[in-house]
């Protein structure tokens, strides 16, 4: 009599370590088949659209197998590593490759029910999807539908199917009532059935021509970096964070009416004011740069007009006043562009500002920026000036109402005090979400910023 298997072989599955993420490439595995681990121990790293997570397995035992090879992007919830919990029991092991599913009591055994414990104490729930009733939907009584589909078969038509309104977030349903579109008529993509704004604008498209009907080409697997011929061009997947970011610069150009406003600002002053906090002893140990005062002269600048500090709800159809500061500070790294933010930054102390900062830069430089440190952004500041750069029109980070860009601090002639002096000098530009904020509000908060940085003892006396 063979051994249960199904209790002795545990399925590892890939967790959504995101918000709501739906796939992870496998960068490096850290075990190999025969491999003991225990509860705990880092397995495996992977790539989402947002950071690079190390994945801890969640029980002891041997490493049986490896579902996916590295550089594979796996779907959530699809079993990653076979892990025998049992080692030295007889019994069949399970086959590698795919593995059928257990039946409905054999997954009840080998599987509780809820969340299973891969994270930080949880981890991806059960593969279902329900949605909940809507109110006052009127319940088609069975002995009605019965009697229609009898007529319907006497009749000699297919039996009607159940009535049910199309599913649509209500800005969708505005975009198919404008463009004049049946939603009966579209067949939905999305999760759940739901219909998108992609399904409506392709039911408007018109139809190819019968005589110009594409070739389907061949569908080729992903490689890291595909060489065309005689080297003359490199074609290099899109996926990770540059994926993410793409898609969420289009979606947020093409969603928020962006305006750009822009100043020339003398920031000497400032810069006397770094230099003598370096040596400051309540700064000791913390590094101290422009972009430290830049972000302080930011949160001031929130403070005295905290409308701009606010998100846009399309489906609620309302504005969003933020009475906190998750202060976002643009990073490129190897792997893309993050933009993590420091979490209550309208708290901080400017040493606290400072360590914070610090700690921000320099874990996104070495890739282990957390998908939570990037999730709940207000504003945002990109420093474009370490590029050698005047400035930019910065797009906004999806969800938020500004982003500030910093450009080069350059010694150039100023007029100061009424002579041509030598003077460091920037240009800043503010984008915003022309929604929430209006002309004279943005106006407003970049020339707070530039006063400030001209005379940053503005610091104390407006702060």
């Amino acid at each position: 009599m063979t051994a249960d298997t199904s209790a002795r072989y545990r399925e590892f599955k890939m967790p959504d370590v995101g918000e709501g993420l739906t796939e992870a490439e496998i960068l490096k595995w850290y075990v190999q088949p025969g491999d003991t681990v225990v509860d705990g121990q880092v397995v495996c790293e992977v790539e989402t659209a947002k950071a690079a997570v190390e994945l801890p397995i969640p029980y002891d035992g041997v490493v049986h197998a490896l579902r996916f090879d590295e550089g594979t992007t796996v779907d959530v919830g699809a079993s990653i590593i076979t892990v025998d919990v049992a080692p030295g029991t007889p019994s069949e092991a399970p086959a590698v490759a795919a593995p059928a599913p257990p039946t409905e009591p054999e997954a009840e055994a080998a599987e509780p029910k809820g969340r299973q414990p891969v994270l930080v104490g949880y981890g991806v729930s059960e593969a279902s999807t329900k949605r909940r009733p809507r109110r006052g939907a009127a319940a088609v009584p069975e002995q009605g539908a019965a009697t229609a589909a009898i007529q319907a078969e006497m009749n000699g038509v297919p039996a009607p199917a159940a009535l049910s309104r199309p599913l649509a977030k209500p800005p969708v349903r505005k975009l198919a009532k404008d463009l004049g579109v049946d939603l009966a008529t579209i067949t939905p993509t999305g999760p759940d059935g739901i219909i998108t704004r992609e399904d409506v604008h392709a039911a408007t498209a018109p139809a190819p021509s019968p005589e110009a009907a594409p070739v389907a080409e061949p569908v080729q697997a992903p490689v890291a970096a595909t060489p065309a011929v005689a080297g003359r061009e490199t074609r290099i997947p899109v996926k990770g964070v540059r994926k993410a970011t793409a898609a969420a610069m289009v979606g947020s150009a093409f969603t928020a009416p962006h305006v750009t406003e822009f100043v020339t600002v003398d920031v000497t002053r400032t810069m006397r004011l770094v230099e003598e906090l370096k040596s400051d002893k309540d700064m000791a140990g913390v590094r101290v740069n422009p972009l430290l005062l830049v972000a302080k002269a930011l949160l001031v600048a929130i403070k005295r007009h905290p409308d701009v500090n606010a998100t846009w709800d399309e489906a609620a159809q309302e504005i969003v006043l933020k009475h906190y500061v998750n202060l976002g500070i643009a990073a490129a790294t190897p792997r893309g562009l993050l933009v993590p933010n420091i979490k209550d930054a309208h708290d901080k102390t400017l040493p606290q500002l400072a360590e914070s900062l610090g700690e921000l830069v320099s874990t996104a430089r070495e890739g282990k920026t957390t998908p939570a440190a990037m999730q709940g952004g207000t504003v945002t500041i990109t420093n474009v000036g370490v590029f050698g750069v005047d400035t930019g029109t910065p797009i906004l980070n999806p969800g938020e109402s500004a982003i500030l860009a910093v450009g080069a601090i350059k010694l150039q002639p100023w007029v100061h005090k009424g002579k041509v002096k030598p003077r460091q000098v920037t240009t800043l530009a503010l984008s915003f979400d022309h929604r929430l904020v209006d002309g004279e509000l943005g106006s407003k908060v970049l020339a707070d910023i530039a006063a400030i940085l001209e005379q940053p003892k503005r610091l104390i006396t407006w702060g």
